[in-house]
């Protein structure tokens, strides 16, 4: 069978932020870039983005990157790489600032700088106080990102394939990535990408879970293809549980909501975050307010007939500011909810929101893989940035406001990196034979198995799984059973059957190529959280001690290491350092995490 190739300088999976940013890099240094994207990419999962991008400006308040870094160091829980952070927090202004002159429509101050907003984990002096941080373009701030990037991209001549999925990564003998196979959606045709450079930009797999904030399209695609590809995967089992998704609804009410004043109260209308967090209260950080939520809920004082959420309170505001600052918070309220925020608390529960590891990546967004004793082997041609890479500048647990910028940084990061590998000279790397074998194969077994698997019901056992199994608090027995049933649940995804060969074939196709990509996520995560016997960050066990030698169950002793997840070998698991030493200035040292 004749497959056709197309071929390209760079090819980049994923048109969120993170694609499209490193899209500018590409096609403005005059490189021929191709963006596959299964949406329109200003429907990619980063227009949900509500609360801003953090960076120093100090419009508002003073403020420092060196804050900045030492917040994101101790949101993480320390499990961050520490050069990575300080690349990406002293980055900030500068991207923030490109990202203005695109057109960005930065909500301003009265005297015309970027508006800033409080964020939770966000403070100065080296965790003194709050402080003004996150740059906000009301409460739709990755919507005007997007469009402020693809008008750049237009601009720029960046060739887009809207409604392709790739299917998976090209490798050949010597281990480089020579593009990707992918579908056209709507035909079902397969065509191979061949590229010099492959930039993975294809977010996260929040649809793992059964309650998630994340849109459908979320399925985990980048992670799959290169698990299947042989690359490991980094640091999955911390998952961010968001704290305000809309009970029963699981929509995000963005942070930014606290940001403005808004309160978290029990069905007492207690204010109890000053119980879990003294200083920072209902701007703590994320896995903290989290947890305070759960127990709350756990221990009897949630609210509704059921006592099984929590309210978030702002009508003690002034209803011009929530117009101003929260348009569409009050908008998602009443849709969502049947609740009108600017009269009465919005219903809320931690809900899955953000995956804090990935493919593993340096700074400069090429990935790198352990070889023999070499823990950062670079994978020639193979790059990632934004959710689906991990540069560990989230480690255990993200702060918000941080996943934009994230976007932004290594998104022109990896960018520039392959800008500059490919003016070294470097040429396409042949084909290997039979490239695109294993994609059509993957697809011929869905189209003609007999008593296979139905997707939907093996889709929902994972996602009921993880949520059971992996939630936000974490017991030993439970993660146990969970490793049994998760890998259960592989092998019946491993044998989709589409039964709905009608009108609906390449929509139920592209479903069962998804879950493919999802239960790779899915059994990365389950085993990784079963094998880390420690709390850090969004990842909490029950059964790990807390003593002052292991302050709130973290163990850095034994447990200061990064988890790399390898599927093609037998779900082995290695472990390398983290990275303490920063870039320019002194290692940010251990120490208990309070708020």
């Amino acid at each position: 069978m004749s497959i056709p190739v197309l071929k390209f300088d760079a090819v980049i999976v994923g048109a969120g932020g993170a694609g499209l940013r490193s899209a500018i890099q590409l096609s403005e240094a005059g490189l021929k870039t191709a963006v596959l994207s299964k949406v329109f990419p200003t429907r990619s999962h980063t227009v949900a983005a509500q609360g801003g991008v953090a960076a120093s400006l100090g419009n508002s308040e003073e403020d420092h990157w060196h804050w900045h870094m030492y917040d994101t160091i101790k949101g993480s829980d320390w499990l961050g790489d520490q050069d990575s952070i300080e690349y990406m927090c002293k980055a900030a202004n500068e991207v923030v600032v490109e990202l203005e002159h695109y057109g960005m429509p930065f909500d301003r101050t009265d005297n015309g700088k970027i508006y800033q907003r409080p964020f939770g984990g966000h403070m100065s002096n080296f965790g003194e106080k709050p402080v003004r941080r996150s740059c906000a373009a009301a409460d739709r701030t990755g919507h005007a990102m997007l469009h402020a990037l693809y008008q750049r991209n237009v601009k720029a001549n960046t060739q887009f394939f809207v409604e392709w999925m790739a299917l998976d990564l090209i490798r050949d003998a010597e281990g480089a990535v020579v593009g990707v196979t992918a579908m056209e959606m709507e035909t079902g045709q397969v065509v191979i990408f061949h590229s010099r450079a492959t930039i993975f930009a294809t977010g996260g797999a929040g649809r793992i879970f059964n309650s998630s904030t994340n849109a459908f399209i979320n399925t985990g695609d980048g992670l799959g293809m290169a698990a299947r590809a042989g690359i490991p995967l980094e640091d999955l089992e911390f998952w961010q549980f968001h704290p305000t998704g809309v009970a029963g609804a699981g929509v995000l009410i963005t942070e930014g909501v606290r940001g403005e004043g808004g309160i978290l109260r029990n069905s007492s209308k207690e204010r109890f975050m000053e119980r879990y967090a003294p200083n920072a209260k209902d701007l703590a950080s994320r896995d903290v307010v989290s947890r305070a939520m759960a127990t709350e809920i756990k221990e009897g004082r949630g609210c509704g007939v059921n006592k099984d959420y929590i309210l978030l309170d702002i009508t003690h505001l002034d209803p011009a500011t929530i117009m101003k600052r929260l348009p569409g918070i009050r908008e998602i309220g009443i849709q969502f909810a049947g609740v009108d925020c600017i009269k009465e608390p919005l219903p809320v529960v931690p809900t899955a929101h953000y995956q804090m590891g990935g493919i593993p990546t340096n700074y400069t967004g090429r990935v790198v893989v352990p070889k023999g004793d070499d823990l950062a082997s670079v994978v020639p041609g193979f790059y990632a940035a934004g959710e689906c890479g991990c540069a560990s500048v989230h480690g255990a647990n993200r702060l918000g406001t941080n996943s934009l910028l994230d976007l932004l940084v290594f998104g022109k990061s990896a960018g520039d990196s392959a800008v500059e590998d490919l003016k070294a000279g470097k040429a396409h790397r042949e084909l290997p034979q039979g490239a695109a074998e294993q994609s059509l194969a993957r697809i011929s077994a869905l189209d003609n198995r007999k008593g296979g698997a139905n997707v939907y019901e093996t889709g929902l056992a994972m996602r009921r799984c993880m949520q059971d199994h992996a939630g936000v608090f974490r017991f030993g027995d439970m993660l146990k059973k969970g490793v049994d049933k998760i890998l259960e649940i592989e092998k019946a995804a491993h044998e989709l059957e589409i039964k709905d060969k009608s009108m609906a074939w390449n929509t139920a196709r592209t479903e069962a190529l998804e879950l493919e990509n999802l239960i790779e996520v899915a059994k990365a995560t389950m085993i990784s959280a079963e094998a880390r016997k420690e709390s850090r960050g969004a990842h909490v066990r029950d059964d790990a001690p807390d003593t002052p030698e292991f302050p709130n169950g973290r163990n850095d002793k034994e447990w200061l290491k990064h988890t790399l997840f390898f599927p093609q070998e037998g779900n082995k698991i290695v472990y390398k350092p983290v990275n303490m030493k920063p870039l320019s200035v002194e290692t940010i040292e251990l120490k208990t995490r309070s708020y």
